[in-house]
C-alpha cells in the first residue's frame, strides 16, 4: 500500500518558499511543490495568479470572520478540499470551468465527505460512510 505513496516523485514534497503580497504586505509562504501546483490550477481556472488567489483566500476568510491561525495549513486544506470536491463530482474537473461560477452554498450543502468536527478527533469510520 505505501509503495503507491513513497514511489511518487520526491519533487512533490520539496518545500518551496514564495513571496506574495497580501493586502499590500509582502510575506513569504512555504509549501510543498505539490500544493503550489494545485494552487496554480485553482487560480488558472479563474484567471488569477497564485499570489492573487492567496490574497483573495486570506481576505475572504477575514470577511467571513474566521481568519486562519496557521495560513499555510489553511492553504493545504484548501488544496485537499479542492481535490476531494472534484472526486465527489461537486467541482468540475474541466479546467475551463471557473470556480467562481459555482454556487458555493449548494456545493457545501451537497458535500458528502466527513471531516473533523473538532480538534479532538475525526468522525468514526462508520459515520464517514466507509
Amino acid at each position: 500500500m505505501c509503495r503507491l505513496f513513497i514511489g511518487a516523485d520526491p519533487a512533490l514534497w520539496q518545500s518551496v518558499t514564495r513571496s506574495v503580497r497580501i493586502d499590500g504586505v509582502a510575506t513569504s509562504i512555504r509549501l510543498e511543490s505539490f500544493f503550489w501546483s494545485i494552487l496554480e490550477d485553482i487560480g488558472e481556472r479563474d484567471g488569477m495568479s497564485v499570489g492573487r488567489l492567496i490574497g483573495r483566500l486570506y481576505t475572504e476568510s477575514l470577511e467571513e470572520g474566521h481568519p486562519p491561525e496557521n495560513f499555510t495549513s489553511f492553504l493545504r486544506v484548501c488544496c485537499g478540499r479542492y481535490l476531494a470536491l472534484q472526486l465527489d463530482g461537486l467541482v468540475p474537473t474541466a479546467r475551463d470551468a471557473p470556480i467562481a461560477s459555482l454556487d458555493a452554498p449548494t456545493v457545501l450543502a451537497q458535500e458528502k465527505r466527513g471531516y473533523p468536527k473538532s480538534p479532538e478527533g475525526y468522525f468514526p469510520r462508520a459515520e464517514r460512510g466507509h
